[in-house]
């Protein structure tokens, strides 16, 4: 496996703070002008990743199809300088926190005070804040194992950053498998004061390439989520969870010919989902068949020891097929609905409606409000931790079978 390193030209206080990297090589690479390092990782297979300190973003993820020809399946900016001015920001790649989703009223009591948050959705506060960790500046190194090498990157978030109490410390890392496309992501965090933590990696994933136009024929099978949380007005979810049986929300089933594929693609029932403009999919899932049972099931935030299965994402057209697994108890299908064209990405591509779609694992949305949900508090004398792996693979039958449910 190589591991490449970019350390771009820059302003001096920018690359001080980095004078602790490990540079086994770097190149540099004008495009990225913000003075930040670009973490990049490659193994044997064809796989590559490249991560920035700004976001801990994932910039780009280079996947071979079954002929060996790569595309880059997760969208984004071309500069490291739009990931900090876009507008409106779509959190492409980053790490989002320190509460991912949504926290209705942008407020929350706990521990007999009242915490008031920046509101940067409406009324609401969403992934952390205006300044959340997505647009945070890390440190970064890398690390390496028998079987992997990685990028660690690490950030302390003050206390009343964005209105959250305790100073929290939390860590990320991303290890790419040299035996097999699969890239794990590790988030781990601890805090001096009770406070909510719910943190998620945010891509979007076209897994035919992040140009070549919408994922509506993309399959999905949701492993377990029988369940989901409806939302109200404004995405913020009723506190109800609900079976998806019958519904357009119903992810659950393989193809019954081919039991590797999932049986419904994204976009055969989109129009049916209730909700205001621009529609779509924006929902939780309640993996693991916990349904109702979960803020029995999960302690500390974790579903599972280990991470387990939880979606299957295909693209009959190349192939690709993605497995995602987590320890977390749900995951936040969103399907790209409030891209519109004006989203200027990687060499120029303009993002239209559903040019990609995010699975985002994570604690419940909104859960500081909602008792029937499992808790997101994190003790100090706790460790906050949430595992997720992508495995990239190919489907031998390809897109010449890939039947009449992708749209």
């Amino acid at each position: 496996m190589r591991i490449l390193v970019g350390v771009l030209l820059g302003s001096s206080a920018a690359l001080a703070a980095y004078t602790l990297l490990r540079v086994r090589k770097h190149e540099q690479n004008s495009s990225w002008h913000a003075g930040l390092p670009v973490f990049k990782l490659k193994n044997a297979n064809g796989m590559e990743v490249h991560i920035s300190v700004f976001g801990a973003a994932i910039l780009k993820m280079l996947v071979p199809d079954k002929r060996g020809s790569r595309a880059d399946v997760v969208l984004g900016y071309q500069t490291v300088a739009e990931y900090e001015t876009a507008s409106p920001t779509t959190y492409f790649g980053v790490i989002v926190g320190r509460v991912a989703n949504r926290i209705a009223g942008a407020s929350f009591s706990l521990g007999g005070a009242e915490y008031r948050l920046l509101a940067n959705d409406g009324a609401n506060a969403l992934h952390g804040g205006l300044k959340g960790l997505h647009k945070r500046v890390w440190e970064g190194r890398l690390v390496h194992g028998e079987d992997w090498d990685a990028v660690q990157l690490h950030y302390t978030s003050p206390e009343g950053e964005e209105g959250y109490p305790g100073t929290l410390h939390v860590s990320v890392t991303y290890r790419l498998s040299k035996r097999e496309n699969s890239l794990a992501t590790i988030i781990t965090a601890t805090t001096d004061e009770p406070t909510p933590v719910n943190i998620a990696q945010h891509s979007y994933f076209n897994l035919g390439g992040h140009a070549s136009g919408t994922v509506l024929g993309h399959r999905l099978r949701l492993h377990g989520g029988d369940h989901f949380t409806p939302v109200g007005p404004n995405l913020i979810p009723t506190g109800d969870i609900t079976p998806v049986k019958g519904t357009p929300f119903d992810f659950t089933d393989p193809d019954p010919e081919r039991p590797r594929w999932p049986l419904h693609s994204v976009g055969e029932r989109i129009e049916q989902v209730p909700g205001a403009a621009p529609g779509g999919y924006d929902h939780n899932f309640v993996l693991f068949g916990m349904g109702p049972q979960a803020r029995i099931i999960v302690k500390d935030g974790v579903a599972s020891d280990r991470p387990k299965l939880a979606a299957t994402l295909v693209d009959p057209a190349s192939g690709r097929a993605m497995d995602l697994a987590t320890t977390a108890p749900g995951v936040q299908f969103y399907s790209g609905n409030f891209l519109d064209g004006s989203t200027v990405g990687k060499g120029g591509v303009r993002y239209q409606k559903h040019a990609g779609l995010c699975l985002e694992t994570q604690g419940f949305p909104d859960a500081i409000h909602q008792p029937a949900f499992p808790s997101v508090v994190l003790q100090p004398q706790d460790t906050y931790r949430h595992e997720l792996v992508y495995t990239f693979y190919n489907l031998e039958d390809g897109p010449a079978k890939a039947g009449a449910g992708a749209k």
